[in-house]
């Protein structure tokens, strides 16, 4: 089932691919658009709601995403051979047919044009990351993907697992992951009213962003997403029973996986520089 994502999301990938031929990727970035062209329009401001997006997801950069290199997957699409994705995570399942990992395998194969996305999900429902890290890196040896998006922190945090432990856990896997020159996309724990309020499911969600950011791996916001979404009363239908996403969480969290993968795409393979710094989140202040 095809997700109709709007083709600004499509955009800018088509105009990378259409640099790839043309030299590094450094100099590609250098080379400035045709007036009119496609290359002008990419993304919009970190505060705007991103236009790519579902009228019912759309939530500003800065609230949505940190950025950083993925080379392993812009290696395959020099390479013109199909992205094996492997997704990692509670959100393994769905409440309808279609679940979470088909969401994404559509929207990433909409938003690059004429590739072959392969997505292979495997849960770890209930496991905390602290105690899983033998098994994360028995899956990912055995599945020897291009890019790991991992799904993290929920059930650490509502462990009240060690946040240094969980951390130190976490960037430990990271350094394995990217050293087998794999990708990693990591996604942070999910945004509910009650936990907003909980000093220590926010420590979480704050140690995750300080990995992300020290190991320069791209980060999708979910707990300010989510929030976002609540706070704008477009978020109610999000969460399904319990602590589940409901349909419509599962498309907004593929879409919004697939838009920081696709931006992320889009940075200049250039030495030096450090991915943006993650929103703050500060338990019971709600963001603007």
């Amino acid at each position: 089932m095809a997700l109709a994502l709007p083709s600004v999301a499509r955009i800018g990938l088509t105009c990378w691919f259409g640099l790839v031929g043309l030299g590094t990727a450094a100099a590609q970035a250098q080379q400035p658009p045709r007036p009119g062209s496609a290359a002008t329009v990419v993304a919009p401001g970190p505060d705007v709601p991103d236009p790519s997006l579902s009228p019912e997801c759309r939530v500003p950069g800065s609230k949505l995403y940190t950025l950083a290199k993925l080379r392993a997957v812009k290696k395959a699409l020099r390479e013109q051979r199909a992205i094996h994705v492997l997704s990692l995570g509670s959100t393994s399942g769905g409440l309808g047919a279609v679940t979470y990992p088909v969401k994404l395998e559509s929207a990433l194969e909409q938003s690059l044009p004429d590739v072959t996305v392969d997505v292979d999900s495997r849960g770890l429902p209930g496991e905390i990351t602290y105690g899983a890290t033998e098994r994360v890196r028995n899956i990912v040896a055995e599945i020897e993907p291009d890019l790991v998006v991992w799904q993290v922190g929920s059930n650490d945090a509502l462990a009240r697992v060690d946040v240094e432990a969980f951390a130190s856990s976490l960037a430990d896997t990271i350094d394995w992951i990217k050293s087998h020159d794999i990708d990693v996309v990591l996604v942070d724990p999910q945004y509910t009213a009650s936990l907003a309020q909980d000093d220590y499911y926010n420590s979480f969600v704050r140690a995750i962003q300080r990995v992300a950011a020290e190991k320069q791996v791209p980060l999708v916001l979910r707990f300010e997403a989510m929030r976002y979404l609540a706070l704008h009363a477009k978020g109610d239908g999000l969460l399904g029973s319990g602590f589940r996403l409901a349909d419509l969480g599962q498309r907004c969290m593929a879409e919004h996986v697939t838009r920081a993968i696709t931006v992320s795409l889009l940075q200049p393979d250039v030495t030096g520089t450090t991915p943006p710094p993650a929103a703050p989140v500060a338990a019971g202040k709600p963001s603007p």
